[in-house]
Formats: C-alpha cells, sequence, structure tokens
C-alpha cells in the first residue's frame, strides 16, 4: 500500500497527532555507546518527539580504561564511575536486566532485584550490551581465575593483592611465602600489560613498610599465547614496553599460556608448574551470552550489522555487541572493540534513530581508529595516537591527556586528575577495604539472561 505521493508507509514510523502515543526508543546497556546513544537521540529529537528509555545492570558507567589503576589503588573508584541520571537528563534510567526480548510485539521484560518490573514496548532499540571476559575451557579458571572488567572486580584485586603481601609477611614458611607473592597475569594485550605493570609497581612501592620482605620476594608473570605484549599499538611499541617492564623484573612469557589453575598454582601448556593464590585473567572480551540467544546473524560472537549499525527494522547495535566491518583495513577486519568506537558508533546509532523518526538524515559509520595508549605505571607509558609512536614522558602526557578527553563527564575528569596530582607529590592509599564480596570478581561474570521470542 502507497500513500499519495507514491511511497511506502513506514510501518515503524507512528502519525502524529490525537490520540497517538509517542514513539518509543529503548536502549539496552549503559556503557560507553549506549550513553552516547542517549545523549545523542537528546540532542537531535526535540521535547516530546520521544519516550527515550535507557536500561542497565548498573547506574553507572564505568570507564573502563583506567581500571588498571584502580585496581592498584592510584585512582579512587567512584572517579571512573559515572552517574547515568546526571548524564541523561531527558531519558528515563531504568536499572534492570533484561529476561526476554519479543521482536514480534516490540517488548522487553525485565526483573531488577527480584521485583518485576511492567513489560516495556519499544518502536526503535538499541542494543549496546557491552561485553564480558573471554573465559577459555581452561580447567580451574571459573574458580580460582580473577577477572578485571568491573569496578566491583577492580577493588577485589587490590584487596587481594595487599592481603596477601600481609599474608606473605606474617608466615615463616618460605615455600607459602614465595606463593603467595606470586601474581599470574594471563593475557598480554592492554589490559593485562596495563595491570601486570600498574601492579607491580604498586606492591614495589609498598615493600618499605613490610620489613620481613625483600624485592625478590615478589614475582611478576605475565603469560600470552602471542609471540609480542601489546599486539594492538604495533611491534615497535611492543617492544618499548617490553623492555620496562622486564627492565622491572617482569618474568614476560610469550608463545605460552596456561592449561590449568588450582587452589596453589598453575600449570603452563609447556608443562612448568608454579606456585601461586593469584591469577589474573585478562584474555580478552565477548559479547554476553544474550547476544547469541537472540538468533540474529553473528560473527566471531558479535551482532551483524550494516554499515549503518542495522541489525533489522527498527533495531541498531553498537559497541562490543557489534560486528561492523571497518572499511579502512585492508584485511577487511571489523572494528575492534575499544571505548573509543564504542562511544563514536553510540554517537551513529544515536543519529540513525532520529533520522528513522524524521530528524536528519542516516549516516554510515567510517571512522578511523585515533590509535591506543597505554600507561605502565610509573613514569613509563607507550601511545600511538593518530598512528604516531611515542614512549616515555611524551608518551605519559598524551596518555593522561586522552583519558581526560575521553572521561565523559567534567566532574570526573577533575576528581580523577585531582588524584593524579596527589600522586605526584604523596604515595597513593594502600589499604584493604574489604568491601567486596570474593565471588564478585570470579569468573565468568554474566549479567543476567535473555529469551527471546520470534
Amino acid at each position: 500500500m502507497t500513500d499519495p505521493s507514491g511511497t511506502v508507509p513506514d510501518p515503524l514510523r507512528r502519525p502524529r497527532g490525537p490520540g497517538v502515543s509517542t514513539p518509543s526508543v529503548v536502549v539496552v546497556g549503559g556503557g560507553f555507546a549506549g550513553v552516547h546513544t542517549a545523549r545523542t537521540l537528546e540532542r537531535l529529537l526535540p521535547p516530546g518527539a520521544a519516550d527515550l528509555t535507557l536500561v542497565s545492570a548498573t547506574d553507572h558507567l564505568c570507564y573502563s580504561p583506567l581500571l588498571p589503576e584502580v585496581a592498584a589503588g592510584r585512582l579512587d573508584p567512584r572517579r571512573i564511575a559515572v552517574p547515568l541520571r546526571a548524564r541523561l537528563r531527558r531519558t528515563r534510567v531504568l536499572q534492570a536486566t533484561v529476561e526476554t526480548v519479543d521482536f514480534d510485539r516490540r517488548t522487553l521484560t525485565f526483573a531488577a532485584g527480584g521485583c518485576p518490573l511492567e513489560p516495556l514496548r519499544w518502536d526503535r532499540l538499541a542494543l549496546t550490551t557491552g561485553s564480558v571476559t573471554r573465559v577459555l575451557p581452561t580447567p580451574g579458571v571459573e574458580t580460582y581465575g580473577l577477572g578485571l572488567k568491573a569496578l566491583v572486580e577492580a577493588q577485589y584485586v587490590h584487596d587481594h593483592v595487599l592481603r596477601q603481601m600481609e599474608l606473605a609477611d606474617a608466615t615463616s614458611d618460605q615455600g607459602e611465602r614465595r606463593a603467595r607473592l606470586t601474581f599470574v597475569v594471563v593475557g598480554a594485550g592492554y589490559t593485562g600489560t596495563e595491570t601486570a605493570a600498574q601492579l607491580q609497581h604498586m606492591t614495589t612501592s609498598q615493600l618499605d613498610r613490610f620489613p620481613r620482605l625483600s624485592p625478590g620476594d615478589v614475582r611478576w608473570v605475565l603469560v600470552d599465547l602471542a609471540p609480542r605484549v601489546l599486539p594492538e599499538l604495533g611491534p615497535r611499541l611492543g617492544r618499548a614496553a617490553m623492555r620496562v617492564i622486564r627492565s622491572r623484573g617482569m618474568d614476560v612469557r610469550l608463545g605460552t599460556t596456561v592449561a590449568e589453575i588450582t587452589h596453589d598454582g598453575v600449570l603452563f601448556s609447556d608443562g612448568t608448574r608454579l606456585a601461586t593464590r593469584t591469577v589474573l585473567w585478562t584474555v580478552g572480551v565477548t559479547p554476553p551470552a544474550l547476544v547469541a540467544r537472540l538468533g540474529l546473524p553473528v560473527a566471531r560472537g558479535r551482532l551483524v550489522v550494516d554499515e549503518q549499525l542495522r541489525l533489522r527494522d527498527g533495531v541498531w547495535a553498537a559497541g562490543d555487541t557489534a560486528a561492523a566491518r571497518d572499511p579502512y583495513s585492508d584485511a577487511g577486519r571489523d572494528y575492534p572493540p575499544t571505548a573509543q568506537h564504542a562511544q563514536r558508533q553510540g554517537v551513529t546509532i544515536g543519529r540513525n534513530i532520529a533520522a528513522d523518526l524524521g530528524h536528519g538524515s542516516p549516516r554510515p559509520y567510517r571512522r578511523r581508529d585515533l590509535g591506543l595508549v597505554a600507561d605502565l605505571g610509573g613514569a613509563a607509558a607507550v601511545a600511538r595516537p593518530l598512528g604516531l609512536p611515542l614512549t616515555g614522558l611524551t608518551a605519559k602526557v598524551v596518555t593522561k591527556g586522552y583519558h581526560l578527553y575521553a572521561l565523559p563527564a567534567a566532574a570526573n575528569r577533575l576528581r580523577v586528575a585531582a588524584d593524579w596530582a596527589v600522586n605526584l607529590v604523596s604515595r597513593p592509599i594502600a589499604a584493604q577495604l574489604g568491601l567486596v564480596d570474593p565471588t564478585a570478581a570470579r569468573l565468568p561474570r554474566e549479567q543476567g539472561a535473555l529469551s527471546v521470542t520470534r
């Protein structure tokens, strides 16, 4: 059926007029992509043009690139927690877990803290569910591995490492002391290398407060099957980072991985064993299990989208959830699951949803990588802004500046900058707060369940 102009009417676009309800736009996920989607819609849609709702398992956006600094005690956890309600003034924020998605009826149902909520109808849906730590079928990883993907995990890791130092100081058993002071980080990518470097810097700086411990007692081991650390930054900066962390005494084992984790140690793929009580698991990320259960096409676990980040009529996906082809990649790869692409993809689907509602024109997502930065603790860092490789103090300044620029809220920027300034003249406070249940840092970390009706 066509209208008088000869065009086919959009079944998703409701006519406006007396007695006609306002279209509903629902964003699932309160991470980088989700928040930027909602903020873009608030900016582009006039008041009353749509009912905006953002559903998130937490009440804040976590600026995850700075989690290693939280784990090392250099930043207060709240510094990188951006309250959603403070950022979204015209969007309803619903702290809840998605339980079911009905694509035919266009409804979502939720549960929040065991309290059932009314089903929510949507006319446009943005899936920006983020990612969880990728867990391999390694025996013992779910029982003994510690993640570093959320604030609670970073805070627990901080307490756990300090606790191991206390226990090592208390014991007279040399074998037990060595095991307590041996820390294994699995995964030498961005998160793993930064985490190992930052935490090693923390333990070294605290040793003078433990008179029974010596620098030779503490051992940090970074393990990866890849041939170099920080492959995201290229060979040159990977070698530079390797020189920094090895100069501090870190044991870097490349071309190998962990075959098994037990309560008292790890078995490596080369057959060697190492006694330890700490295994940090940072082998990458993957979309939450709910994505696979949607029944939509996926690539490497991520939802396949077109160049406008559309999944199907009325549904878009962005960030770590989406497999979007990078037109600038010679190998035809997808955009990497990084915070910078999640932010910019969120802006794109916000624009495209607004266009679908009659405000503006849709746009494809075509953005080049701005580069990555890695803080190695102390005065060391490596960075590649816009393809320019940097090391040393210059890289450190660029790294700090980038994070202050990328943090989504001015209040958070101010507090992070204040913490960094204080750290220049005073040693960061290292104390076990004991506020996090150990199970919160165990793997896998799945944000609720989801079932689908098609």
